[in-house]
């Protein structure tokens, strides 16, 4: 294999980096050339994402990674993002403000004025989604709900990779793995729900033709090219939604495991070759996503590492700054199961204040408060590592099957102690590892779609002989049984 290379832009809702992949000898080394806060900011009373200072960023890391090549080229650049919010452009092309922030509160109760109009069980039969109340489906409700004027004037809608693909190349094209996380896209007639929109009364006219991962959209655009200075370089959709580029490079053999992509959220699930959309799906509020060469992700969006996260960000405000990795030990030190979190508490889903919300939690519950930022952390990843195991047991009765070995990706898979948690409470075996799983995913289905990788099973095969894998086998199984008999009456 002649060897290429691949740029990758991966951006999650804390952070974004700009990684060129290169690929010889069915291998794959990585090297991050750039590394960035993803901006944002309150506006109005609202939360949005900068796209200017997020555009920036991404020609920054572009140029760089354009000067550490030389003479070389890349073969492909790509993005993936975070799922559901989009950007919308007039008919000039022109983009309609800032794309608002998932977390933004405008959607709150807005999904039980759309069930007004569509029951909630005809609203999942379209569309096989988690309800979740940022989804896509509820923000431009949202819109419609204020009489928005950039509703008004919108001629296009494009989700946030997609829009990044289209200040590369001007091309407007809606990617199906990131299209499949709006909850107005139906996997199992594999087409916009359209109807579903038409009984909202929201506009049709705005999605644009959906194409698969690893499509080709066209050649870096002359500006923004010589801006960067650059050549002509082919941009491609990978899996554009995080988690789609993050479980292609889930290097796992047969049928009998789950994935945790681990980060801000925690995305946990199985990669079926077709929708699950019934009465039991429905019941667990599991979704089902796009991924590569049309697989299905069935899955649960569960609260990650966000309250551990907004919890560093408040003690940093009062002055007390903390590393993750002094965090993990402060948590490890922790006396075990002092008290027990549900991480997905709707108000943990807004930024700001989270000790204060995690003592709310607690007064309610009945439960001791925690008293030191250890305590905190250890409160946090316990309840994750038992949400685990309840979305397991879902994942198990809906496939009416056993899950042997459970897969952690991404940056979460470098907390040792959560990864053991996880093993001791779901009683099985965990793998972690790529760390960098996103992008791995991302440089692969990139190369897919050159030809010089191909097939998902040989992405899977160079992903494992290219990174080492860590495993974790279950312990103390009998104490987390007796915690998670306390989680469920919690809850």
């Amino acid at each position: 294999m002649a060897e290429k290379k691949f740029l990758a832009f991966d951006i999650g809702a804390e952070s974004g980096r700009a990684i060129i992949g290169t690929l010889s000898d069915a291998r794959l080394t990585l090297e991050e050339k750039h590394r960035f806060a993803n901006p944002s900011g309150k506006i109005n009373g609202h939360f949005h994402w900068s796209l200017l200072g997020q555009w920036e960023e991404l020609k920054t890391g572009l140029r760089k990674a354009a000067r550490s090549l030389g003479s070389g080229k890349l073969s492909g650049i790509g993005v993936d993002t975070w799922g559901v919010d989009f950007g919308l452009l007039d008919r000039n092309g022109d983009i309609l403000g800032n794309p608002f922030m998932y977390r933004d509160p405008r959607t709150d109760g807005v999904m039980d004025k759309v069930f007004q109009r569509v029951p909630r069980q005809k609203v999942f039969a379209a569309t096989g989604i988690q309800f979740l109340p940022f989804n896509s489906l509820f923000q431009l409700y949202a819109m419609k709900l204020a009489n928005s004027p950039l509703l008004m004037m919108a001629d296009k809608l494009l989700f946030v990779p997609d829009l990044f693909h289209y200040l590369f190349t001007g091309v407007k094209k809606n990617e199906f793995s990131i299209a499949t996380t709006s909850q107005f896209y139906d996997p199992a007639k594999k087409a916009w729900a359209s109807d579903l929109l038409k009984q909202l009364e929201l506009p049709t006219s705005i999605l644009c033709d959906i194409v698969p991962a690893g499509t080709i959209l066209g050649e870096l655009k002359k500006d923004v090219a010589d801006e960067c200075g650059v050549a002509g370089i082919p941009v491609i959709t990978p899996a554009s939604h995080d988690t789609g580029s993050a479980v292609a490079a889930v290097p796992a053999e047969g049928d009998a495991w789950c994935y945790i992509s681990s980060g801000t959220w925690s995305l946990m699930g199985v990669e079926l070759p077709t929708p699950i959309i019934n009465d039991k799906s429905l019941k667990y509020n599991y979704t089902n996503e796009g991924g590569v060469n049309g697989t299905i992700r069935f899955l649960k969006n569960i609260m990650g590492m966000w309250p551990v996260q907004e919890c560093r960000r408040q003690w940093l405000k009062e002055g007390r700054e903390y590393s993750y990795g002094e965090l993990t030990r402060l948590a490890t030190d922790a006396k075990p199961f002092l008290t027990l979190l549900n991480p997905d508490h709707p108000p943990f889903l807004t930024p700001g204040e989270m000790p204060r919300k995690i003592e709310e939690f607690c007064r309610k519950t009945n439960q001791a408060a925690p008293s030191s930022a250890g305590d905190f952390v250890r409160a946090c990843l316990e309840g994750l590592a038992l949400t685990y195991r309840k979305t397991l047991e879902g994942l198990e009765d809906v496939l009416g099957k056993k899950i042997r070995v459970i897969h952690i990706v991404g940056g979460g898979c470098q907390n040792d102690l959560l990864n053991q948690m996880t093993a001791d409470a779901c009683a099985r075996p965990v793998l972690a590892g790529p760390v960098e799983a996103t992008a791995i995913g991302n440089l692969l289905v990139q190369a897919m779609a050159t030809g010089d990788v191909k097939s998902l099973a040989e992405v899977r095969s160079i992903i494992a002989a290219s990174f080492d894998l860590k495993r974790y086998e279950p312990r103390d199984t009998a104490t987390w049984d007796k915690a998670y008999l306390r989680y469920q009456e919690i809850l």
